[in-house]
């Protein structure tokens, strides 16, 4: 079965303003997009996470391989 919350006044007027502004039909509707949205960002901040990592941990070789490719270079600055 459902479970009940306990939403303030002041939320349960949130909740029908963003009811009728994006056009759902219930109040649990509402609280389903909010979630998707949360998730999505959640899901983005560790995307992020993990590409930082990734980039701190090729870091090292990357400045070994651009060093080696300045060194053989033609266009050498005069």
């Amino acid at each position: 079965m459902g479970r009940p919350l306990m939403i303030q006044d002041d939320d349960d007027r949130r909740i029908e303003d963003l009811k009728q502004r994006i056009g759902v039909r219930t109040k649990v509707d509402v609280v389903r997009a909010g979630l998707a949205l949360l998730e999505r960002d959640a899901e983005r901040q560790a995307r992020v996470a993990r590409w930082r990592q990734a980039a701190r941990a090729a870091a090292a070789s990357s400045r070994e391989v651009n060093a080696e490719f300045r060194r053989n270079t033609r266009l050498r600055k005069a």
